[in-house]
């Protein structure tokens, strides 16, 4: 089990890494969290939804994604509140202090998870959540060591020294956890490193003494990981615009989702993905705003509306240029988004931005499959996924996006510059992205085949520069 000093220092990276490594080593692999918070999930194939990482650590893997690699997932909805999803079904939305209270009835359903998949693994590489040291958290804790000691899984701690502070960070989580947590920590490892490893020898070494166990690295910092889908929004806030000359501008919405949609168009070396702080306006030299998901879409509609995005996308509009919305988005294009049961907070309708003629009932019915479509325009096919909540009809559905099968999906506008779709992942079809951006899309773009790229490159960097063998004994030895 991987866990870390704090979030953000590179667990989902290192397992994809190792699911990678050690699945071209022969082995049969599998990753698992066993709980995780995040608004960028994916449809797993046996129907339920999991983690974005967990979906990629299954692709580095080699397996289908299956809702056992990650059974708890919570997708915060406000600042206090989170819609829960246990083996891949929505539970219901619930206050933080209520689910901390209930957490601990869900081990069961966490350890029989686990044990499913490592009935079919060689190699269970498990993946903690946060911070590993967060010791007011620790009671009925199902995330970090509460499940680590009811699995007996031995645990490996990483620290991020990119941020600073890695002796301490390493060192003070022994300090400060229950000590029958700690004997649990086989090895720690020093991940993001920048510049000659041999100035970090003492260091290592301070901390092998310090902690008692070995240290693993330091592990170089990996220079294409943003070629990967993220899971944290904090990756926002690192991801490179780029520097082509066409412009998508994105609003970051407070509970945006389903954000690895930009990746690939992040790839193409002619455009620039310009997402947009609270406070600042949409930029008016945008070729295309594109409106992504949302996890409390009536919430924010209400934020795109504080911050005066509805004036700037009505203007790009006005000046006769293009708009997208993927999935929350595209209700929020829609005339009204009505909320009858509370499914997002306290009933009512919310009042669109009216760029299509369409309207959306939210209810309690979450559409999660993964379809193959037929762009309506360019006859393109599309791969994708569904995800979400609520019913869309209206006028312009007469005019869809997309069909898949004989059914009609999306809407476009009558003069054709504004287009709503609840598909997800849609930017990752070559010929359907090549005919949505025209001259503007590099013909010799395979984003798949980017991402494959990436997941060897990064497990060569962990053969490279980590000793696998020890990593591997610290599993056989559990």
């Amino acid at each position: 089990m991987f866990m870390g000093t704090g979030s953000d220092v590179g667990k989902s990276l290192i397992v994809a890494g190792l699911c990678r490594a050690f699945a071209d080593r022969g082995l049969r692999v599998a990753p698992f969290k066993p709980q995780n918070m995040s608004n960028n999930a994916a449809v797993a194939a046996d129907g339920g939804e999991i983690g974005r990482a967990q979906a990629l650590q299954a692709r580095a893997a080699r397996r289908e994604p299956v809702t056992a690699m990650n059974p708890v997932l919570l997708k915060p909805e406000h600042e206090s509140g989170a819609q829960l999803i246990v083996r891949g079904k929505r539970i219901g939305s619930f206050p933080a202090r209520d689910y901390w209270r209930m957490r601990g009835r869900l081990l069961p359903e966490v350890l029989a998870a686990f044990h499913e998949l490592a009935a079919s693994a060689d190699l269970v590489l498990v993946e903690g959540a946060g911070s590993a040291s967060e010791v007011n958290l620790r009671a009925a804790d199902i995330a970090n060591f509460g499940f680590a000691r009811a699995a007996n899984v031995p645990v490996v701690l990483i620290g991020d020294i990119d941020r600073g502070g890695v002796i301490a960070a390493l060192a003070g989580t022994f300090a400060v956890i229950d000590p029958a947590d700690a004997a649990l920590i086989r090895a720690t490892l020093v991940n993001k490193f920048r510049g000659d490893p041999v100035l970090f020898i003492d260091g290592r070494d301070v901390i092998a003494a310090r902690t008692g166990v070995p240290c693993f690295g330091p592990l170089p910092f990996f220079a294409h990981a943003a070629r990967l889908p993220a899971e944290d929004s904090l990756a926002l806030d690192h991801q490179p615009k780029g520097a082509g000359p066409f412009i998508i501008a994105v609003p970051r919405l407070p509970r945006i989702a389903n954000f690895d949609d930009l990746d690939p168009l992040r790839a193409e070396p002619n455009v620039s993905v310009v997402v947009v702080e609270p406070g600042a306006p949409l930029p008016q030299s945008a070729d295309l705003i594109l409106i992504p998901g949302s996890k409390a879409t009536r919430a924010d509609l209400g934020a795109l509306r504080k911050f005066g995005w509805d004036i700037d996308i009505l203007a790009h509009h006005r000046a006769g240029k293009p708009v997208l919305g993927l999935c929350g988005g595209y209700q929020m294009l829609g005339k009204t988004i009505s909320d009858p049961a509370g499914i997002e907070g306290d009933p009512g309708i919310s009042r669109g931005l009216g760029l299509l003629d369409v309207e959306t009932t939210l209810g309690e019915v979450k559409e999660l499959r993964i379809e193959n479509a037929i762009h309506a325009a360019s006859g393109a096919p599309i791969s994708g996924y569904h995800m979400h909540m609520g019913v869309t009809g209206g006028h312009d559905r007469g005019r869809p996006f997309a069909h898949v099968g004989s059914e009609p999906e999306g809407a476009v506008s009558a003069d054709g510059l504004v287009t709503g779709t609840y598909l997800h992942g849609l930017f990752a079809s070559d010929s359907f992205r090549r005919a949505f951006l025209g001259a503007v899309a590099d013909p010799a773009l395979s984003y798949e085949t980017g991402v494959e790229a990436a997941l060897d490159g990064l497990a060569a960097h962990l053969e490279r520069h980590l000793d696998l063998d020890a990593v591997l004994a610290l599993a056989a030895d559990a």
